[in-house]
């Protein structure tokens, strides 16, 4: 049978033989998509209209129009870098990741501008154990609670600043240089905090064949090892990312 958790349910999942029986959770980390969700300022609004409908052609079609980076969705290196790999490039194994996660939502309330800092992921490193090559890196911010509130979610002030927590480029420089991590991935718009116009995170996690994924939701829903993320995407040919399903399976 398969299971997922979605709207803070769950179902477990079980299988194999009476000898060797396994259980797991499936967690949904993606927001549902619709017409006023929270997207980046200058982005398209995602627009759903029907073509087909019951009462005139006997089934629904519906068109779709939306940005690369609506959503939740992954970001290619396509995005900072003409020569980069275009999410059709990726090869099938990077959308298939052991997950670590980093909870910074404490801080994150107490600050919205909060970086991660590298000594941060030290620290997790002290209680956790060390982050182990071709993982995902997930933070934690607490800001999917902000989604159905698209101006909280952006938070930006009277000069159009946005506000909201992401990585400093020092701790990416040492999830990618030191410890070969295959992505990373965040609650919030971007890696980069709100007040970064220049990217530096999202350029140093880009500059090779890596993923990143924005606007996870239910990131409390994981531990701090033992899940794999599965992530979902349309193969665009020379997309600089994609709308993603993402799912996390937590044995």
């Amino acid at each position: 049978m398969a299971g997922s958790t979605q709207r803070g349910k769950t179902r477990t999942v079980r299988g194999g033989t009476a000898s060797a029986r396994r259980a797991a959770r499936v967690v949904s980390l993606t927001h549902p998509l619709h017409g006023a969700i929270p997207v980046w300022p200058g982005d398209p609004y995602p627009s759903i209209e029907p073509v087909a409908s019951y009462a005139a052609n006997g089934f629904l079609l519906q068109r779709i129009t939306l940005g690369e980076h609506s959503g939740t969705h992954l970001v290619a290196p396509r995005a900072y870098n003409a020569h980069g790999a275009s999410v059709d490039e990726l090869p099938a194994p990077m959308l298939i990741l052991p997950a670590l996660l980093i909870d910074k939502s404490r801080a994150a309330r107490l600050n919205v501008d909060y970086l991660l800092a590298r000594q941060d992921v030290l620290a997790w490193e002290r209680r956790h154990g060390r982050v182990h090559p071709g993982g995902l890196v997930l933070l934690r911010t607490g800001w999917d609670a902000r989604w159905p509130e698209p101006d909280r979610f952006l938070n930006q002030d009277d000069a159009g600043r946005m506000h909201f927590p992401g990585f400093s480029r020092e701790a990416v420089e040492c999830l990618v240089d030191e410890r070969a991590v295959a992505g990373l991935g965040i609650d919030t718009h971007g890696i980069d905090g709100g007040l970064d116009a220049s990217f530096a995170a999202s350029r140093k996690a880009l500059d090779r064949p890596r993923v990143v994924l924005e606007n996870l939701a239910n990131l409390g829903r994981l531990p701090a090892r033992g899940a794999l993320v599965f992530v979902g995407v349309l193969p665009i040919v020379g997309g600089s990312g994609s709308p993603a399903a993402v799912l996390a399976l937590i044995p």
